[in-house]
């Protein structure tokens, strides 16, 4: 929750807003995860058909190594 002006937010919104943060950190690093294997930095010049295929594998890699890590 953004905080209005001249006023404060109580415990609740700013754990919260806190809670959103963690989750957006995961998220990001998975983009650049992501981005590292260049389907998501560059345009695609494949077969279209065999994108989402080839998205689908490196997702599997990237939750295969998250999983191992935790």
């Amino acid at each position: 929750m953004k905080k209005p002006r001249k006023a404060k937010l109580d415990k609740f919104e700013r754990q919260h807003n806190r809670l959103l943060a963690r989750l957006r950190v995961v998220v990001e690093h998975v983009h650049r995860k992501l981005k590292v294997f260049r389907i998501l930095s560059e345009r695609y010049r494949n077969r279209r058909k065999r994108f989402g295929l080839r998205f689908n594998l490196i997702a599997a890699i990237l939750n295969f190594e998250l999983a191992s890590v935790s």
